[in-house]
């Protein structure tokens, strides 16, 4: 978290919190989402200014519930998630989110919808409220690199649904729903007030 957010939040530490204005798209973008936006379920503008991004992406954080949030000074704007909280590409043999950290692989999944779900840990985000094992989608601009980096067995029923070769290891690719997702990796996609 950047210097100057610390010393925003000690200085006003009751701002309320804002939802439903920020988002992460399917492929890393940020949107902001006015009220219009909100009201009619669309996606929201994308944010392209670099120095606001970069922003954003030192400060997202998660909190006990699961609600992802990037803290903007004393307040926190809470993200609503089009699919969990970190994006995966996969370059030259290599995992990293489009926030630029490294990910460590720890299991594989695809869900009915043929989205490929990484669980495995951030680089950086030890200590803080998220849950150890992260979820984060693979970037659909890499699909077919996965898909030639896995071998994959079929139209089997069993609890495999093929292995994906990576960094020296074979992982199992195990089926998943899209609905199971946020649960069994404790992240809430569309966060609103806890309840009182």
């Amino acid at each position: 978290m950047d210097e100057i957010v610390r010393q925003a939040m000690a200085r006003w530490p009751n701002v309320p919190n804002a939802y439903g204005w920020l988002a992460l798209d399917r492929r890393g973008q940020w949107r902001l989402r006015n009220e219009y936006a909100q009201e009619h379920g669309l996606s929201g503008d994308p944010i392209r200014h670099e120095a606001l991004v970069g922003f954003i992406e030192r400060n997202y954080l998660c909190d006990e519930r699961g609600a992802w949030f990037f803290q903007n000074g004393p307040q926190r704007v809470f993200v609503s998630l089009a699919y969990a909280p970190w994006i995966v590409r996969l370059h030259e043999g290599a995992l990293r989110t489009t926030t630029q950290q490294a990910f460590a692989l720890q299991g594989c999944y695809a869900d009915e919808h043929g989205n490929v779900v990484l669980a495995g840990t951030v680089e950086g985000m030890a200590g803080d409220a998220a849950p150890a094992l992260q979820a984060a989608l693979l970037h659909d601009h890499d699909l077919e690199l996965f898909s030639g980096a896995s071998t994959w067995h079929g139209e089997t029923c069993g609890t495999e649904l093929g292995v994906f070769h990576h960094a020296g290891r074979d992982l199992p690719i195990e089926p998943i729903a899209e609905s199971e997702v946020p649960k069994r990796f404790g992240f809430v996609r569309q966060p609103g007030p806890p309840a009182a």
